[in-house]
């Protein structure tokens, strides 16, 4: 007879039920071929008394595995492995058999590794210093944001929340986001212009993968969003590049692209500039709007802090001034409030916002409906506004402060343009400090500085410094810290 008692092993500490565990530990060990097809199996009573458990428990396990349609049971015969199971070399049996098998490293199948798509990931983890420039999580609604979630779920006629819904998002938050988009961007649409996505790169996706075909050609800054780019890349598009300066990108440089050749798409964060921080100036809006319905290509304008501006009311969005439907306009809430709400949007005419509805079925089917009403209270309440005005206030005065203590200790060595908006500077370091080793030793010391190496460019020295996540104490110990790196 087989050694059920070690074949079978039983974790009494398991919340998984005892009958379970033979259940599936006799699955593995059919699987595995140790216990072959057509094999007698000991009676119930018997098992129970080899694997010291209560009879019903095998009973149990017999019936499940009966169900399964691992074992036949005979009349005036006994309980049998089907013999219509295929036929498994055995493997031998050890004193390490009642080890679970490790679960495989690799799949048993080739794949094809993607190399665009590996791209290191900045993790602050207990670091503090200069992330992307992140928004400060302390200071999320979280508590208004808790009150919304109970008081939805206590609502019998919500209860429709937890069914499936429409693919284009929330209809409640669809409607009050219209409505906030018009007050705030000047974005003169409705509910069907909105396609609520899980943050902004989810709609540069769909957006771009409703534009896009393989082939087309994308016009992005020279210095660009690594995300947007691998997405362009991930679709087969050939990326053309055109410089950035303090106006935003140049116009010049894309007209003579659109002269030569045709051009599908140009994607573009118009309102500060990803990752250079500048703004677009008016004159060149006006001349990309009247471009893209001279050429016919489509603006993807990707608005990703438009609700941080500090030195003037923010130019309203691209979007706002489009008469041609030549603008995709996709927004997040997430930097305004913190990355774990993920919930952004698409503003687009009605046919494309159709489409994405349809390709967004296929790929997620729907957003958490629940945290989608939730954002629409905020809003509808005001208590999104109150957060921003809050937030913007702070962040104004830790750019400030940052930018004074940078001036203070590093005149020299690091050179930058203090933002208008946005929640970091993009900063320059001399020659003399190589910022890759830089940031190698800052980490040693507990400080995060980015290495300039993710912005797909040529750029040498360069990189984003946020100081909206941290306040004035944690920005002069970050501060502290570089000194100690730089000298």
């Amino acid at each position: 007879m087989l050694p059920y008692s070690t074949l079978l092993s039983i974790d009494r500490q398991s919340v998984t039920p005892v009958y379970l565990q033979i259940t599936n530990n006799m699955i593995l060990q059919i699987k595995k071929g140790v216990i072959g097809a057509g094999t007698k199996l000991p009676g119930s009573r018997a098992l129970s008394e080899q694997l010291q458990v209560h009879r019903k428990t095998i009973i149990k396990t017999y019936e499940e595995l009966l169900t399964q349609g691992w074992i036949e049971q005979i009349p005036a015969k006994g309980t049998f492995v089907n013999k219509k199971l295929p036929e498994i070399t055995p493997e031998k049996i050890s004193s390490a058999t009642n080890v679970p098998p490790a679960y495989p490293v690799q799949t048993g199948f080739r794949i094809e590794s993607n190399i665009l798509l590996h791209r290191p990931i900045i993790k602050a983890g207990n670091l503090i210093g200069f992330d992307d420039g992140f928004p400060d999580v302390r200071l999320a609604p979280v508590e208004a944001l808790s009150r919304t979630y109970r008081t939805i779920l206590q609502r019998s006629f919500q209860k429709k929340l937890l069914l499936y819904g429409e693919t284009q998002g929330n209809p409640y938050l669809r409607e009050v986001l219209a409505d906030y988009l018009h007050q705030s961007r000047g974005l003169a649409i409705t509910s069907n212009n909105i396609c609520i996505t899980r943050g902004s790169v989810m709609g540069i996706h769909l957006a771009a993968k409703i534009i896009c075909k393989q082939g087309d050609k994308v016009i992005v800054a020279d210095a660009n969003y690594p995300a947007a780019n691998m997405i362009f890349q991930q679709l087969g598009v050939q990326l053309l590049h055109v410089p950035v300066d303090e106006q935003g990108i140049c116009v010049d440089s894309i007209e003579t692209l659109c002269k030569g050749q045709s051009i599908r798409l140009l994607y573009i964060t118009s309102h500060h500039h990803y990752p250079t921080t500048v703004t677009l100036s008016a004159e060149r809006r006006i001349r990309l709007l009247q471009l893209a319905a001279q050429y016919g290509f489509a603006i993807l304008e990707d608005d990703y802090d438009y609700d941080f501006h500090y030195t003037s009311s923010p130019i309203l969005p691209l979007a706002s001034a489009d008469t041609h439907g030549m603008v995709v306009y996709v927004g997040s809430l997430t930097k305004a409030i913190a990355p774990a709400f993920r919930v952004g949007y698409i503003v687009a005419p009605q046919n494309l916002i159709e489409e994405a509805g349809y390709l967004r079925r296929i790929i997620d089917r729907q957003g958490d409906l629940i945290l989608e009403q939730a954002m629409a209270e905020l809003i509808a309440e005001g208590e999104l506004k109150r957060h921003l005005k809050k937030a913007q206030k702070l962040y104004h005065e830790r750019r400030n402060f940052f930018c004074d203590l940078l001036e203070k200790h590093f005149p020299e060595s690091i050179s930058f343009k203090v933002p208008e908006g946005g929640m970091a500077i993009w900063a320059t370091f001399h020659p003399r400090h190589n910022l890759e080793t830089l940031s190698t030793e800052a980490q040693k010391q507990g400080l995060l500085l980015g290495n300039g190496k993710n912005y797909d460019c040529d750029l040498q020295n360069m990189t984003r410094m946020g100081f909206a996540s941290s306040n004035l104490g944690e920005i002069e110990h970050s501060i502290h810290l570089l000194q100690k790196v730089m000298t």
